[in-house]
């Protein structure tokens, strides 16, 4: 493994997606950049995913993800929704197999209990731990923000720990 490791992590939406870009090594873990791709309601929807796609493009070109890590998808009773959120997580993986970049998945609960230890954290709890764990002034906001960061931590650990055991 690197010395240093780039972790994209992305909370997939297509409203908004977060995105949030951290370094990690042995030493320390530290929040390079972070934001998210807002969509404008009204639009067509394969322009929206689209858009996704480009502003996704930007970022990896960027800064040169060693990993990606992806939230998968949270069933809410919209289905309609979640259809949608599908579409925008499909184009995320699609992006990242492009650029030959592995993206790894993880579930709200894994990322709760890699952020927090609690697998059922609130939003408040996981947000305040990423402040910590980034030494971050304020909460990222929107949530989809923060999220995205908890992804890119959770991602990171996991990858340290994987490749721990392969050796």
């Amino acid at each position: 493994m690197k010395n240093e490791l780039i972790v994209l992590g992305i909370d997939p939406g297509f409203a908004l997606t977060g995105y949030g870009v951290i370094k990690a090594s042995s030493q320390k873990i530290e929040a390079i950049d972070f934001g998210c791709f807002e969509t404008k309601v009204g639009e067509d929807f394969s322009d929206r995913l689209l858009y996704l796609s480009k502003e996704l493009k930007k970022i990896i070109i960027k800064y040169k993800p060693d990993i990606v890590g992806v939230e998968e998808l949270f069933f809410n009773k919209n289905v309609k929704t979640a259809l949608k959120v599908a579409h925008a997580r499909g184009v995320v993986l699609l992006v990242c197999g492009q650029f030959g970049i592995p993206a790894f998945e993880f579930t709200p609960t894994q990322v709760k209990q890699a952020i927090s230890c609690y697998g059922r954290a609130d939003k408040k709890q996981v947000q305040q731990m990423i402040k910590i764990l980034l030494n971050l002034k304020k909460t990222p906001k929107p949530d989809d923000v923060a999220d995205a960061l908890a992804v890119a931590v959770c991602a990171a650990n996991s990858y340290k720990i994987k490749s721990v055991y392969e050796k």
